[in-house]
């Protein structure tokens, strides 16, 4: 048996650690489209706390529900979990692409269910979105209701 030599076998190493990089995280479907994790049955996200209307100060406590699934962290494959994402006066992600994060968008991928936060004063829309491994929405998506929250 033939043995390669170290810097050769080092580059294959090298290649193939890229193309694994490269493909990682990838389920394409059209240009920049994800295909979607689809949802089980009776799943259901929703608000435990704060409630629609509530009038609130800072630091505000928002606490996440889910029924029908499983909470998991980012990239922790499970067709029966996912993690939260709280979307602040944005409109809903758009199907098969992953949620945005940033200060509208914000992800709980550690497998959180609350979060403590500081909003500006005034009146807040909120609603959650749960994302598979990927933060790609399930298909069809789980969000909760919209809500309606003002920080006074």
């Amino acid at each position: 048996m033939r043995r390669a030599d170290p810097a050769s076998f080092a580059r294959a190493l090298i290649l193939m650690g890229v193309l694994a990089a490269c493909g990682q995280g990838v389920r394409a479907e059209g240009a920049g489209a994800l295909q979607p994790t689809p949802a089980p049955e009776g799943a259901h996200l929703y608000f435990i706390s704060p409630v629609d209307g509530a009038r609130l100060t800072n630091p505000v406590t928002i606490r996440f529900g889910l029924a029908g699934m499983g909470v998991a962290p980012a990239g922790v494959q499970n067709p029966k979990a996912g993690h939260h994402h709280l979307i602040i006066d944005a409109p809903t992600p758009p199907a098969g692409m992953p949620i945005p994060s940033d200060a509208h968008h914000r992800h709980f991928g550690g497998g959180q269910t609350e979060v403590t936060l500081d909003l500006p004063l005034g009146t807040h829309t909120l609603q959650l979105v749960l994302g598979d491994y990927e933060h790609v929405p399930f298909d069809p998506p789980i969000v909760s209701k919209r809500i309606t929250v003002t920080v006074e």
